[in-house]
């Protein structure tokens, strides 16, 4: 991952803890600093809470970039795209994981534990991470996402 030097949050539910300890070696192995806010076991926890603590801080730009890891992703994906300025992408393939930049500028990748397996995990943190923006007409259209609250809360809708 030539390049990448951009630090990360990353965060899991018990049911990813595991996956999360190996992206966590992978990125660390790679000169990447990395900022686990937990969970720290494989004992029970409420995925959400640390869906909060991932895309508040990608939110508010303490990180730029951040990981979310729990059983499928669906519930990682659903908390932190509740999140102004956050575009958080479950992806499951390569694919998704580069488009997801490319396209949307994502700034949270959400992976499934019990999806996918650790070696395609690991391939879609690299494709992610070695992703540009493309921008131009894509730009425009992220653009939009930054009014959606306001747009929403004095009735606007186009």
């Amino acid at each position: 991952m030539s390049g990448i030097t951009t630090p990360i949050v990353i965060g899991s539910d018990h049911a990813a803890y595991d996956l999360k300890e190996k992206i966590k070696a992978f990125l660390m192995e790679r000169s990447i600093d990395v900022e686990d806010v937990g969970c720290y076991s494989e004992n029970s926890v409420d995925y959400p809470d640390y869906g909060i603590k991932v895309a508040s801080m990608v939110s508010s730009g303490k990180f730029s970039r951040g990981i979310l890891l729990c059983g499928t992703g669906i519930g990682m994906s659903m908390v932190a795209n509740k999140f102004s300025r956050v575009r958080a992408a479950l992806c499951s393939d390569l694919f998704s994981a580069i488009m997801s930049r490319r396209h949307n500028d994502s700034n949270i990748l959400v992976l499934g534990a019990r999806v996918i397996g650790d070696m395609l995990a690991l391939e879609i943190v690299k494709a992610w991470l070695e992703t540009p923006f493309d921008g131009g007409r894509h730009l425009r259209r992220l653009e939009k996402f930054d009014h959606i609250d306001m747009d929403a809360e004095h009735g606007c809708t186009g």
